[in-house]
């Protein structure tokens, strides 16, 4: 294992085997949750352990082969290259509350969402839990500013990677670490039921997101193949249970589709199957992909959507658009690179 996907206590007892006291570990783990790239940074080590660490456990950093930033509004893009070549995207928002970066947890994905250009060209490996954090740690160093919040709701499923998304959200919660707060975590799912239900067991203080994108199966089916496998009144009895053991409220993504899942007898239909069931609305405008037919909805059957949710009872909030000029829908950056290599 990465010595930086390891917890405190592994990092600790890799260094016993090395014929170090407990402190060492605690000062490696600090040091590898502050983005060093080399050993040689650890200026507080003996320079035989710094070498005996870079031959056992090499150090790898993510490099940033493009990197935009808007004009509109400051969002920054990264697409970074990972040790074996691979690429991700990593996007910061700046919002009033704070800074939120937006990570990858996988390079591509298999889960075929006929809107998302993630998932051009299918899944190539999962992402292990350092490579998760680094988007984080190195987003944080190269823009210079700190990172509040944390959305796992780039390229990838993150539920499809459960385990290693488990253990980063341990590592970047972690009080040696960066400490960011479970709260301040969202983590985005487009419905894989059991993986919802192991992480109702953990009682995680996260907010839970779900990609929902229409009323009903006939809609879903559609534009997201997951949908089959787990059908929208087994999505949603899961919800109702993760709701019950976590008393964390969902949140709903929906996209707005135009003439696909944007009518009022889709916001309706909502209504009747959310009733008893503690939600947020984020209707988001459809971002254009180039190989998708699909369009986004006018601004004005935006509105009157959000307006029947909000008069039903339902929280609904339309997301504000970011980087529009930088290609921040997930998965583009990383389609036009992989374009320009072929």
């Amino acid at each position: 294992m990465n010595l930086k996907s390891m917890t405190l206590p592994e990092v600790t007892a890799a260094l016993k085997e090395l014929g170090q006291p407990a402190f060492r570990g605690k000062q490696v783990y600090a040091w590898l949750h502050k983005g060093v790239r080399s050993y040689d940074e650890m200026t507080n080590l003996p320079k035989d352990l710094r070498e005996a660490l870079a031959q056992q456990y090499p150090l790898y950093a993510p490099v940033a082969v493009r990197k935009q930033e808007s004009q509109r509004d400051g969002t920054i893009k990264y697409l970074w290259q990972l040790s074996d070549g691979n690429c991700v995207e990593t996007v910061l928002m700046r919002y009033h509350y704070g800074n939120t970066v937006c990570i990858s947890t996988e390079v591509g994905c298999r889960m075929g969402c006929a809107f998302c250009a993630s998932t051009l060209g299918g899944l190539v490996r999962k992402l292990e839990p350092y490579e998760m954090l680094d988007q984080v740690l190195f987003t944080q160093l190269d823009s210079g500013l700190p990172v509040n919040h944390i959305v796992l709701m780039g390229i990838g499923e993150p539920l499809d990677n459960f385990e290693n998304v488990m253990r980063f959200l341990e590592l970047v919660n972690s009080q040696e670490g960066m400490n960011i707060s479970m709260r301040h975590i969202s983590l985005s799912t487009c419905g894989l039921v059991p993986k919802i239900d192991e992480l109702a067991k953990r009682k995680l203080q996260i907010s839970l997101a779900i990609s929902l994108h229409g009323p009903n199966d006939a809609v879903r089916d559609k534009i997201m193949p997951v949908n089959k496998a787990y059908p929208m009144d087994t999505l949603l009895a899961a919800c109702r249970r993760y709701y019950e053991a976590t008393s964390r409220r969902i949140h709903f993504e929906y996209a707005m589709i135009d003439g696909v899942n944007d009518t009022p007898e889709a916001a309706r239909e909502l209504l009747r199957r959310m009733k008893g069931l503690p939600a947020h609305f984020n209707l988001i405008p459809l971002n254009h992909v180039e190989e998708s037919p699909l369009k986004p909805s006018s601004k004005a059957a935006v509105a009157n959507f959000q307006k029947i949710l909000e008069d039903g009872g339902i929280t609904a909030t339309v997301r504000r658009t970011l980087g529009g000029d930088i290609d921040a829908s997930c998965g583009q950056l990383r389609r036009k690179h992989q374009k320009k290599q072929e």
